[in-house]
């Protein structure tokens, strides 16, 4: 029966690697740890105080100091091997892993699989023929010799690529190599590795070359196992389940993910978060549970292209939540002030909130500044307010935690005042009629940009007019639609009728409606 050494590349969180491998050994199968030379010294010295006595673990005694990108991952990666090789005389296959990784098949399940396809799962794709690499270097991560981390040491990366660039100073290939690219989280059989192994002694050159390789753990197993077993014993995929978004960024599995991960075609999987606490205890119990029975379904990677496609544009498992919620709802009141004069409209506001424990807004489909809570973003622009003002209201409600609230629109906002009106809630409009002066209308026109302060006289003679009488009408239009429950705030009023129209409007009390009616300076230019 197979038995795997399994080849774990770490460099952190000494107690989930002492769990992973306590969940590895488990059901018999062997671990071999490098261990980051650059990471601290007391988690090392923690996993192996931990483990120097455990018969199927073994250390990498010289380890190397691991950069992304670097040739240093294929270095430690291949002293583990040989580590593993000497350590574990009745390992059969050898798997690469990393501490990210989780099971998602039983032990039992592994070594059944494995006996029954005498293959290497290794994924191996012509370097120059696929589409394997979705951004950033192609081909030059091979032409060009790269001597610099390109994290650690950006500008010495770059500088020397654009030299090489610029003088065309390139290289080869090495002889009789076809570079092959794929993931670097493999499993291979004990004769393959053993043939690798061998390899690298004997063509020292094919070293030096993946040497200055970029990302070189990404071609050179994948490149030579192509190289060195016929490709009937290849079967080019992994058998650990990871995928990545369309910007090339590996995508995370959460709590709600168990059932989905067990049903891919693989026997482990990457990324796990580390917030997945549920995940991570299901998956644990796992590889020694004895489990056999697992429905395939190995939807995934397709399943995760389609739902993200459509996530885009809101079309994933249900519509988005404005498209579901697109009503108020029953059992809240919408009040809306309807004024063209705002600082009207935003004196009564402020006095509704000192006075009263409404919660008021101003003109928040209008003004792109009317304040207003963090609400995710939402909140940030008139466009997104009002992509859907439903939901956005609904938002609102819940964050002020009330059923009344008061906002104020613009006369102009027929539509969405119309909308408003078809709603389930209670609403309620309270219209502030003022008189509108030459004065006021200059404002207005060079507030919208239809005339500037420097517009003659005989400009404003022929504006004024016209935009006087669209303002009337816009009033008109609000009238003539016959908006139930409507109370009428005039600047020709008395105290005691704009009173009542605010009583009926807010639902207070005769006295609080009238402290709102006396608020200083409601009417004034």
């Amino acid at each position: 029966m197979a038995r795997v050494a399994f080849i774990l590349l770490c460099h952190k969180d000494p107690d989930a690697i002492l769990d992973q491998v306590a969940r590895l050994t488990a059901a018999g199968d062997y671990v071999a740890i490098h261990f980051d030379a650059s990471a601290a010294a007391a988690d090392y010295r923690k996993i192996t105080g931990a483990l120097a006595d455990h018969p199927n673990v073994t250390f990498v005694t010289r380890r190397v100091r691991c950069g992304w990108g670097e040739w240093s991952l294929v270095e430690a990666t291949l002293r583990g091997l040989q580590a593993a090789l000497a350590a574990f005389a009745q390992a059969t296959h050898f798997y690469m892993l990393s501490g990210d990784c989780m099971p998602i098949k039983s032990a039992d399940y592994a070594h059944r699989f494995l006996d029954m396809h005498d293959k290497d799962f290794i994924e191996s794709f012509d370097f120059f023929d696929t589409d394997w690499i979705k951004t950033g270097f192609r081909e030059e991560r091979l032409i060009y010799r790269h001597y610099f981390n390109e994290r650690s040491q950006k500008r010495r990366f770059y500088a020397a690529f654009a030299l090489q660039k610029r003088f065309n100073i390139t290289r080869a290939l090495p002889s009789g190599i076809n570079v092959m690219i794929g993931s670097q989280w493999w499993c291979l059989r004990r004769r393959s590795v053993e043939a690798v192994l061998a390899f690298t002694r004997q063509r020292p050159d094919v070293i030096r070359f993946f040497r200055t390789t970029w990302i070189p753990d990404e071609t050179f197993f994948q490149t030579l196992v192509r190289h060195l077993v016929p490709g009937r014993e290849i079967e080019s995929r992994t058998l650990t389940f990871l995928m990545f978004s369309d910007y090339g960024m590996p995508v995370s599995f959460y709590n709600d993910h168990a059932d989905f991960l067990l049903g891919q075609d693989a026997l482990f999987a990457r990324k796990i978060s580390a917030e997945a606490h549920g995940l991570k205890k299901r998956l644990g119990a796992l590889y020694a549970s004895g489990q056999a029975d697992f429905t395939i379904s190995n939807e995934g990677r397709t399943l995760f292209s389609f739902l993200t496609a459509r996530g885009r544009s809101g079309r994933r498992f249900a519509p988005r939540f404005w498209e579901a919620e697109m009503a108020i709802g029953v059992g809240r009141s919408l009040l809306i002030i309807l004024c063209k004069k705002w600082h009207v409209a935003k004196r009564l506001t402020a006095a509704i909130r000192q006075n009263t424990d409404i919660a008021a807004f101003d003109y928040l489909f209008n003004e792109a500044q009317t304040p207003l809570p963090d609400m995710g973003g939402i909140e940030r622009s008139l466009a997104k307010r009002g992509r859907n003002h439903g939901a956005f209201m609904r938002m609102l409600y819940d964050h002020a935690g009330t059923d009344r609230v008061v906002i104020c629109l613009d006369t102009s906002s027929l539509d969405l005042i119309t909308a408003f009106q078809a709603d389930r809630a209670d609403v309620r409009m309270l219209e502030i009629e003022c008189s509108l002066c030459d004065d006021y209308l200059i404002g207005h026109a060079i507030r919208v940009g239809l005339a500037g302060p420097q517009s003659s006289p005989a400009t404003f003679a022929r504006l004024l007019p016209t935009i006087r009488r669209d303002m009337i009408h816009e009033g008109d239009a609000i009238r003539d639609a016959g908006f139930k429950q409507t109370s009428r705030l005039r600047e020709t009023a008395t105290e005691a009728e704009n009173a009542a129209a605010i009583a009926a409007f807010l639902g207070v009390e005769e006295a609080v409606a009238l402290e709102l009616a006396r608020t200083p300076h409601l009417f004034v230019d």
